[in-house]
């Protein structure tokens, strides 16, 4: 079903524009980045229902991105290519994406890619919202209200509550939060998630202080209450 919004990164200017149009003629928004961590920003900013992730970015590996992205999200991920190589798109089918398209392609066989695993996902409007004693978590909207007032959290912040809440009751490490928000090689940097679980429990705090959505386990991690 058309409508839905379309993330396309790719560091080729053409590809871009070629892809805008292609996909925009199908009815779909599009929303376009050149970097992966600008398309990591704008998936958490607006929630898109798909994505399209070039192999070769200037900043990280399109692989990357797509074990980055899946780690918080189950929307459908395409991954191009100029590699035809069976050990590569093994890689990117085990790091979460979908599907594999090799360059070059032709513009209606990527259209019927992209609406097929579109159709086997169903729309993300059908991700869950979480709700817990005035708190409200549209995962799909990508916004947070506690008390029928708007907390406006940033990328990380959204992604680290995302995670916690889809776990809610369970230990979650620090390792593990680190590893599925910011990336394995961040899976040490428990001052750098302190600080973001510190404003996140700002931005949710009630002036009461009655209650504390994210409970700590000295020493080990955090879970969201149950």
């Amino acid at each position: 079903m058309a409508g839905e919004r379309i993330l396309v990164c790719d560091d080729d200017p053409q590809i871009l524009r070629a892809l805008r149009l292609v996909l925009r003629s199908a009815g779909y928004e599009v929303l376009t980045s050149a970097t992966g961590e600008d398309a990591l920003d704008r998936a958490a900013l607006a929630g898109p229902h798909a994505a399209i992730i070039d192999l070769m970015l200037p900043d990280r590996p399109g692989i990357e991105v797509c074990r980055e992205l899946r780690s918080w999200s189950e929307m459908p991920i395409i991954i191009l290519s100029a590699v035809n190589e069976e050990e590569t798109k093994v890689a990117a089918l085990q790091s979460g994406a979908d599907d594999y398209v090799t360059k070059p392609f032709g513009p209606g066989e990527l259209v019927a890619r992209l609406q097929a695993i579109l159709r086997r996902a169903g729309r993300a409007e059908t991700e869950p919202r979480i709700e817990l004693d005035g708190l409200v978590i549209d995962l799909a909207a990508h916004s947070v209200m506690l008390d029928g007032e708007e907390v406006r959290l940033t990328p990380l912040e959204f992604a680290l509550l995302r995670v916690l809440a889809v776990n809610r009751g369970l230990l979650m490490t620090h390792s593990r939060l680190l590893a599925e928000v910011w990336g394995a090689e961040y899976a040490d940097a428990t001052p750098l998630l302190r600080t973001h679980i510190a404003n996140l429990r700002r931005k949710l705090a009630r002036a009461d202080g009655e209650r504390n959505f994210i409970r700590t386990d000295s020493g080990i991690g955090y879970r969201f209450a149950g």
